[in-house]
């Protein structure tokens, strides 16, 4: 299936690993210009030299996405490299599970505002693109109770209604707004397997709840995300799109 997506910009932000690489990589294997950012400058390099090999353009920063002004700094610059932008991936997380002050500002200025100021910073752009939509990142933990009560799963939870909100206040500007919710998702240097070397109970417990015998994939998660960012999607705006293998209860 032609996804539509060629020619198109894209901004994913947290791309030079995990779910973020898997979609900037897919977006540029369907002929998507794409720009990312991460805080490691070495990782950043190593990320846009790959997805230019795939015969897109490719740009990035390397920026702390919870720096409001840094970040405005590299939407801006993006659009200046790629041409204007036509979907906007929010992916980056704080990772910051927990009950603490410190995880509780850690995940609101990381997951929550990055988004918030990521929209605002890419609303001008995006509505002069004739099929634009933005996708936010969330996670099962963002509407069902699991290990990462807290402020993990509450700041989820705000991405998700953030999201229904503003999908409705877009869309008369042609603005597509959904969220990608994935369950436990397995990759190198990702959160599951620093688990699964540090804590491996809690592993084997994460384990057992997956009804398919396994956690899920970077690139199973951007196919969705892809899908859903695409001009064939061009009726999908406000759902929440729950990759996690029949993982999840909630109906």
């Amino acid at each position: 299936m032609d996804l539509g997506l060629k020619g198109k910009n894209v901004l994913v932000t947290g791309g030079s690993k995990g779910i973020g690489r898997a979609v900037a990589e897919l977006f540029a294997e369907e002929g998507a210009n794409v720009a990312i950012c991460a805080r490691n400058t070495d990782e950043v390099a190593k990320a846009i030299n790959a997805l230019a090999a795939k015969g897109v353009k490719a740009w990035g920063q390397a920026i702390d996405v919870a720096d409001g002004a840094a970040l405005k700094g590299w939407i801006e610059g993006a659009a200046a490299e790629l041409g204007g932008i036509d979907c906007l991936v929010c992916n980056v997380s704080a990772l910051a599970v927990g009950d603490t002050p410190e995880s509780w500002e850690k995940s609101f200025r990381t997951d929550m505002m990055h988004t918030v100021n990521s929209v605002a910073a890419a609303k001008p752009y995006l509505e002069k693109s004739k099929s634009a939509s933005i996708i936010i990142v969330s996670s099962v933990s963002g509407f069902e109770v699991d290990f990462a009560a807290g402020s993990y799963g509450a700041i989820k939870a705000a991405l998700i209604h953030y999201s229904k909100g503003l999908s409705g206040q877009l869309i008369a500007q042609g603005i597509r707004v959904n969220v990608v919710s994935p369950g436990n998702t397995y990759f190198e240097g990702g959160i599951w397997q620093n688990i699964e070397r540090g804590m491996p109970d809690l592993f084997k417990s994460a384990m057992a709840l997956n009804p398919t015998g396994r956690m899920g994939t970077a690139q199973e998660v951007a196919a969705g995300v892809v899908f859903l960012a695409s001009p064939v999607a061009s009726r999908v705006s406000g759902t929440n799109l729950i990759i996690d293998g029949a993982l999840t209860k909630a109906v």
